[in-house]
């Protein structure tokens, strides 16, 4: 198989990973696992991997190839490509994020779904995580407790606010009783997302008064899950890109990298998805916007391929790599560690992933180097 066949192939499989992390919201045992760990620790486990081959490989890449070129300049063309790259990338997020703002003030939902209007690659706040386990664990009681059970729907004092709930489900009353419930109720309210959704599939309101079915904050949910995709398939461009020129370059990196952007596409396709699902019930709408949203990712391999079977000049392959190394440093540090750091702030898994992301990357150069 040909470098360049085994670069598109692992591009392909690492896009199609975002499917995985959008098949979580086919069950509710899935959902549970979906905690801020998990989400810190494979995005800081990836941030090891993508800022270690960035650095150590692909722009010493970048570097070598100028130099081929021009021996006493090759390390200033590619520094400055490589922040060409950053460059770029700065540019695309300022574009998806004016594009993501104008949308939600058009429908006057910002404040429910956004903090401050510059949310990572995972737009969801740490507390709505923090209710996807609640509620999916809740749902998983109410199952093996009685797996016939159904929801019924009960109104809210005045209000014109309609909520469902099971039937097995404890009521506000029970809660006070409770100082876990009480905890949870206080996450639920810092999450200002407060959809769930019954053993049957169906949608469920949140607390007592708190949303009508056709509210605002199923449009908002929608709006962040579709704007989550918008900023994951920006990003995956050029982690399609690196990873195709790696594996062009050497088929050992490649994989490496692959697997990297693999790990952190699972909770970037969980992020798209489950806020949809609980807005719309529909499964497999979610999953579909969850799986798209790594389309970009192939699309990114096929122009690296005819941007080097046009021009297989040295300059060709040292702009393009060390441009690639910046794209995916800024990915990094911008995205991937911030966002990481939200569902994780005492840092009690990310450092440790990262460091574990960069020994991995740097044992697998080494293996195939010896």
């Amino acid at each position: 198989m040909s470098p360049e066949l085994t670069g598109f192939l692992l591009v392909l499989a690492a896009g199609l990973s975002t499917g995985v992390g959008s098949a979580f919201v086919f069950s509710n045992k899935l959902i549970s696992l979906a905690s801020r760990p998990f989400l810190a620790g494979s995005l800081g486990f990836s941030a090891g991997v993508m800022v270690y081959v960035s650095f150590a490989e692909i722009l010493q890449k970048g570097v070598g190839s100028f130099e081929s070129v021009s021996e006493q300049y090759g390390i200033i063309y590619a520094t400055l490509s490589f922040f060409l790259g950053v460059v770029f990338m700065v540019a695309c997020d300022k574009a998806v994020h004016t594009l993501e703002h104008a949308s939600y003030q058009r429908g006057g939902e910002a404040k429910l779904v956004m903090e401050g209007g510059k949310d990572g690659c995972c737009e969801v706040k740490p507390a709505a995580v923090d209710e996807w386990v609640a509620r999916a664990n809740k749902d998983l009681e109410i199952e093996s407790s009685n797996p016939d059970s159904e929801t019924e729907a009960f109104f809210c004092g005045k209000s014109n606010s309609v909520g469902l709930r099971s039937r097995n489900s404890p009521t506000k009353g029970d809660r006070n009783n409770n100082d876990d419930d009480d905890d949870e109720e206080v996450a639920i309210e810092e999450a200002s997302i407060q959809i769930a959704m019954g053993p049957k599939g169906k949608v469920l309101g949140g607390e007592a008064g708190s949303l009508s079915m056709n509210s605002t904050n199923d449009r908002a949910l929608v709006r962040m899950g579709l704007a989550t995709a918008l900023s994951i398939a920006v990003h995956n461009f050029p982690e399609g890109l690196a990873t195709y020129v790696a594996t062009v370059d050497d088929p050992a990196v490649g994989l490496t990298l692959a697997t990297a952007i693999a790990i952190h596409n699972v909770p970037e396709g969980l992020c798209v998805s489950i806020p949809i699902y609980y807005a719309t019930g529909d499964r497999k709408k979610a999953f579909l916007w969850g799986l798209l949203s790594g389309v970009t990712e192939p699309i990114g391999a096929l122009f690296g391929w005819a941007v080097l079977s046009n021009s297989m000049s040295e300059v060709a392959y040292g702009i393009m790599f060390s441009a690639v190394a910046g794209m995916m440093v800024i990915i990094t540090m911008k995205e991937l560690i911030p966002t990481a750091h939200r569902y994780d702030s005492k840092d009690e898994v990310v450092t440790n992933a990262f460091i574990a992301g960069m020994g991995v990357m740097a044992l697998s150069l080494c293996l195939f180097v010896v």
